[in-house]
């Protein structure tokens, strides 16, 4: 399930963009201004922010920087602001594209699938890669997980709930996201199934490393492994 943050304080514009994103099916969230966007941002995992630049608080520019500080997340910025200046601007600070208000909400929602598109492709390229936590070794393309060579025998839930929270790791998944992503399921009531298999993952892990603590709860909100 594709999960898109609108960020826009112009309500109808905001409206209208989260109508054509649902027909498409996309999930969708929305945010007035760049303060409560980034609040979002950092509770929540999306796939994509489309991103309006003037904005109170903080906007889009500031934003965008904030973001990229750890997240390469594919970033739409739809600005009136139409001058070749304030598109390289924009490019500059971060977006992967830019498109001009008034827009078609048709060409939008193109250039969406476009940049999901690439971002797919990125992230198929890089599940080949080994993520390294501390001492253990997470390896996508063979799904094994390693401390120090000798593997860790995981479930395939549990391969995927670990890859997930290590390569976003610092970021906080609830446990509706996890069932989302993981099962591939609406994550509704899911929170009894994820709570099992972390216990399970967090014991397997903890036996290999003694004494180290690699999956944090954060209560009330969900689950992340550490930068």
């Amino acid at each position: 399930m594709t999960k898109i943050l609108i960020v826009d304080d112009d309500q109808q514009i905001a409206e209208l963009i989260e109508v054509y994103l649902k027909n498409e099916g996309y999930v969708t969230d929305k945010a007035s201004d760049g303060m409560e966007a980034f609040q979002m941002f950092e509770h929540t995992a999306f796939d994509l922010i489309i991103l309006d630049i003037m904005m109170p608080n903080m906007d889009g520019l500031e934003f965008c920087k904030k973001v990229r500080k750890n997240s390469q997340i594919p970033i739409l910025m739809v600005s009136a602001k139409a001058e070749d200046m304030d598109k390289i601007i924009g490019l500059m600070t971060g977006a992967d594209d830019y498109i001009i208000k008034p827009f078609n909400p048709l060409e939008l929602t193109a250039r969406v699938k476009a940049l999901l598109r690439r971002a797919n492709y990125k992230q198929k390229e890089n599940d080949e890669d080994v993520i390294h936590v501390g001492l253990i070794d997470i390896d996508k393309q063979s799904h094994t997980v390693s401390v120090e060579g000798k593997e860790i025998k995981l479930t395939a839930r549990e391969f995927e709930i670990l890859y997930l929270l290590a390569k976003h790791r610092g970021r906080v998944f609830s446990s509706e996201e996890i069932f989302e992503r993981v099962w591939n399921e609406p994550g509704e009531g899911s929170n009894q199934t994820v709570m099992v298999h972390i216990s399970n993952l967090r014991d397997k892990l903890e036996s290999a490393i003694p004494g180290e603590t690699i999956i944090h709860t954060v209560w009330g909100v969900g689950y992340k492994i550490e930068k």
